[in-house]
């Protein structure tokens, strides 16, 4: 067998990292919560389309002049179709934005004005939160069939800490938190999900195949034999979201930082999340085997 890498020899200073680390996202969600946008929230959207590129820390400026310091403003699409976002439901609203800008002597016109009510915004929130939690209910049902309920376990406080850290992030900085980054976060479970099932299948084989070794050597030895195909998924998932991310727009820059986030979260704890809850809920090579049915004797 080649050279075990010892991931569990760390695996104390691991714990006490993660437990910091949560415990700081959830100070954070606490203190300052999320700074939902306006799929949340509700407000108004408006699209403007220029005849020429336009540089849009130029239309910021414009509107914070103006007295609209609070619109978020993202390019859409091509370099001359701008969006902006922000409070309010005066169904006028376009049209003044519009102004403020053509004051400038910029050419532009109006493509659409959408508004989304405070009412419809707290339910998109509220769907979003029970999404999740019936997502990781799913997911700690379909471990625990497929494997034991330790797994099911492991796996669930693993994409517990991976969605707790992105939203730590998000509070801490202030992100807007919105649709988009919300589907992040249930890309964010599907990958770790994955990485996790692919280790814990391994331990499992390698209880069937090495007899004489105990939990810990065995889950070194699983996460030595699938190192490499982690760290080939990480490493190209990272390098596509991260161009997402540097060329993406500003539109796609929360959902692409959300998701780089919760790639690094979902690798490492894959190694050491999961894999220290088997560790403290005792795993031994006794839960893998399946009960012995009784056959009843039915004959008089």
């Amino acid at each position: 067998m080649n050279r075990v890498i010892n991931f569990m020899g760390i695996r104390r200073a691991a714990v006490v990292f993660t437990l910091v680390l949560v415990f700081l996202s959830l100070v954070s969600l606490a203190v300052k919560g999320l700074n939902f946008g306006l799929d949340f929230t509700g407000g108004t959207m408006v699209e403007l389309n220029y005849q020429q590129p336009v540089n849009l820390e130029v239309v910021r400026g414009q509107l914070g002049a103006a007295g609209y310091g609070s619109a978020v403003v993202q390019s859409f699409g091509a370099a001359t179709d701008v969006v902006v976002r922000m409070a309010g439901d005066d169904p006028k609203l376009g049209e003044q934005i519009a102004e403020v800008l053509r004051a400038s002597g910029e050419q532009l016109t109006v493509r659409r004005v959408e508004f989304v009510g405070p009412a419809v915004g707290e339910e998109l929130r509220d769907q979003g939160g029970m999404g999740l939690l019936v997502a990781l209910l799913g997911i700690l049902i379909y471990v625990a069939f497929r494997f034991q309920w330790k797994f099911s376990a492991g796996a669930v406080l693993s994409l517990f800490h991976d969605v707790i850290l992105v939203l730590g992030v998000f509070s801490f900085f202030q992100i807007s938190f919105d649709l988009t980054v919300l589907a992040a976060l249930l890309a964010v479970i599907g990958y770790s999900l994955n990485d996790t099932i692919v280790v814990f299948d391994r331990i499992r084989e390698n209880f069937r195949l090495l007899r004489k070794v105990e939990l810990i050597e065995n889950i070194n030895i699983s996460a030595t034999q699938t190192l490499l195909r982690t760290l080939a998924t990480s490493i190209s998932t990272l390098l596509a979201v991260g161009a997402l991310l540097v060329f993406g727009g500003e539109s796609l820059w929360g959902f692409s930082l959300a998701l780089f986030i919760g790639v690094i979260a979902g690798t490492t704890s894959s190694l050491y999340v999961a894999n220290i809850t088997l560790i403290g809920l005792k795993l031994t090579r006794e839960d893998l085997i399946p009960p012995v049915v009784e056959e009843v004797d039915d004959r008089p």
